[in-house]
């Protein structure tokens, strides 16, 4: 039976630190061994749309990873680099990424990318290459049914948000007649039809439309919503279209309620009285978090949403994998790979365990739901 690399977060040492320490596999630290060893402070690979259309996103991943990697290094004597890849959330710019990532010998693990449609599709040469990736924001449920087998996430899967988007819709909207909206990209189809399936199964009248990311004019698609709608769903990735579109109801008067899925968590949508579902829920108030709160707001600011603090996780995985596979002073990515999956943390920033099964999913991960109060702060309502 394989052992778990268990990372634990102590109080105490967050409180310090914001970071953990790991209780098996350990290379020895700097104060044991003097400095950080060759292997120990090697890169972890980043991969975001730091610039684009959703650079909001991007920019929050990127500073919690990076203040990921600097409390991970201060708590445990590593020196390990965060090297950036820019993807824009664009499939063919993550491949170019994945590409240069996978070339570069040094770099045995990489976080992200942040969408669906980019896991599949540097997919199949990370899996040629070995390489081992961990994403904080891909929820697509094929990801991880074996097709990417080097693939993991510490969020939940679209099977998981579906169902519980469609059991919010039924039971707390009370809706009878919803209409879907898709964006034609993976990680939104494939939630639209997992919510459809569940609305479906309980009697709910569904209608499906689609749209392209790039269109920003939705007034024929608005006009198209019957007046008797109850619920309008939006599984999209970029929040700025989710806000155009909210405001071209109001302004043709309609009054369906909106809800969006984790794509419009962002301060980029802030339509009042909308809901919108979240693979992670806001950390303040959970335990063992006010010190890496305090730390994080002090280096990088107070704006950041539910998007930035899994990245976060997801470097401490990658981290705290490397830094076991580095115990004989050497590490591979077949080594990453493997001490990936063994890694629990039992009380990570998240509110729940960090442990993954055979294919990189999370078994503790669930969704959120929250309605967007007047002040744009956000009530968790389910």
């Amino acid at each position: 039976m394989k052992k778990a690399l268990v990372l634990t977060l102590i109080v105490a040492a967050v409180a310090a630190t914001g970071a953990s320490a790991v209780t098996k596999g350990s290379a020895p630290t700097a104060s044991a061994a003097g400095a950080a060893t060759t292997c120990t402070s090697g890169p972890i690979g980043f991969m975001g749309p730091i610039t684009g259309p959703v650079a909001f996103l991007g920019k929050e991943q990127l500073n919690w990873a990076k203040f990921s990697v600097e409390s991970f290094n201060k708590a445990n004597g590593t020196a390990f680099t965060l090297l950036q890849g820019d993807t824009q959330l664009n499939p063919k710019l993550a491949l170019t990424v994945g590409t240069k990532f996978t070339a570069n010998a040094s770099l045995l693990v990489t976080t992200g990318p942040a969408g669906s449609q980019e896991v599949i599709a540097v997919g199949p040469l990370f899996k040629r290459k070995t390489m081992p990736y961990i994403s904080a924001s891909a929820t697509n449920a094929t990801l991880t049914q074996g097709k990417y087998p080097t693939f993991s996430r510490v969020v939940g899967s679209d099977k998981a948000q579906g169902r519980s988007d469609g059991l919010f819709m039924v039971n707390k909207l009370k809706a009878k007649k919803v209409v879907i909206i898709d964006d034609q990209e993976a990680y939104s189809t494939g939630l639209a039809a997992s919510a459809t399936a569940v609305l479906k199964a309980n009697k709910v009248s569904v209608t499906r439309k689609s749209v392209n990311q790039k269109v920003t004019d939705f007034s024929s698609i608005v006009t198209s919503i019957s007046d008797d709608t109850n619920v309008v769903f939006l599984p999209w990735q970029v929040a700025a279209n989710g806000q155009l579109f909210a405001q071209q109801m109001q302004e043709q008067g309609k009054t369906a309620k909106i809800f969006g899925s984790d794509g419009l968590d962002s301060g980029d949508f802030t339509i009042k009285g909308a809901y919108v579902s979240s693979f992670a829920r806001d950390i303040h108030g959970l335990p063992g978090t006010a010190r890496v709160i305090a730390a994080y707001n002090k280096k990088y600011g107070t704006k950041w949403s539910t998007f930035g603090p899994p990245s976060y996780v997801s470097v401490q995985v990658a981290a705290t994998a490397y830094k076991a596979a580095c115990s004989d002073g050497k590490a591979t990515r077949g080594e990453l790979l493997k001490n990936i999956r063994a890694v629990k943390i039992p009380h990570s920033i998240l509110g729940i365990t960090i442990s993954f099964d055979k294919h990189g999913d999370v078994p503790a991960a669930k969704f959120y739901v929250s309605q967007i109060q007047a002040d744009g702060s956000h009530k968790l309502v389910g």
